[in-house]
């Protein structure tokens, strides 16, 4: 039988190692439509989450990677019909705030739709515990890396979401003192986002602030530079990357 390397060897990994394979075609694709059908969601009907399927869901996102393996969210699983209607003002006082912040979009940001904490089956608020600055490892620098790690997990539960046929929406029209506050949340946590959770009646057939002419996906070719900043890459969509 061979060994695997050891972690104190030249090169080693540590510990026993998985397979370097791709997916199998089928398995690819599953993962590509997860991403591409993703869908920020804020029209919900109603219905439950089976309590398997959230346990399954919740896994995914606990599973997400993080800079020093940090593991910097929490979740707050909100059932109480009262405590959502206080989030939902939050949200509501903000969305006003945003809308006048806006100026000449006003009126057309107040016409979107911008969250679902009534409406969804579940609403999850992602936070950040206190005790964070303890983590050095790759944060010396960066500290904001605590916010990329916790996205981290909010995307792998977007798309679990998605793969188990359920919409979900991230909102972030909050402060987040005032929703701290209402949760009891320890002095330096630090809510991050409100995630809207269930059964919607159709997933969007492109992002809807994109169907709403709010903005448009910007193409590759123009996020994507060759060495340094500002120089275009070669070759069609995207550059060539070969």
């Amino acid at each position: 039988m061979s060994h695997l390397p050891s972690s104190d060897a030249p090169g080693g990994l540590p510990g026993p190692t998985l397979a370097a394979q791709p997916f199998d075609a089928a398995d690819r694709a599953a993962v590509y439509r997860a991403i591409h059908e993703r869908r920020d969601m804020r029209h919900f009907s109603g219905g439950v989450v089976a309590p398997q399927v959230l346990l399954r869901l919740l896994r995914a996102a606990h599973h997400a990677p993080s800079v020093g393996f940090m593991q910097p969210w929490r979740f707050l699983r909100v059932r109480d019909r009262a405590m959502r209607e206080r989030i939902h003002a939050l949200v509501e006082a903000e969305r006003l705030c945003t809308a006048e912040a806006l100026g000449e979009r006003e009126g057309e940001f107040m016409r979107l739709k911008v969250q679902g904490v009534l409406d969804a089956a579940e609403v999850l608020v992602l936070a950040m515990p206190p005790g964070r600055e303890q983590h050095v490892f790759g944060r010396r620098t960066l500290p904001e890396m605590d916010v990329a790690s916790a996205a981290c997990a909010i995307q792998n539960l977007w798309l679990a979401a998605r793969a188990e046929g359920l919409g979900m929406g991230w909102v972030s029209l909050f402060d987040p003192v005032a929703l701290a506050a209402l949760l009891g949340m320890p002095e330096g946590s630090r809510p991050l986002a409100v995630l809207c959770l269930g059964p919607v009646p159709a997933f969007y057939a492109e992002p809807m602030l994109q169907q709403e002419k709010w903005a448009q996906r910007a193409d590759l070719a123009d996020m994507l530079f060759d060495e340094t900043w500002g120089r275009q890459a070669a070759g069609g969509e995207g550059g060539d990357v070969g």
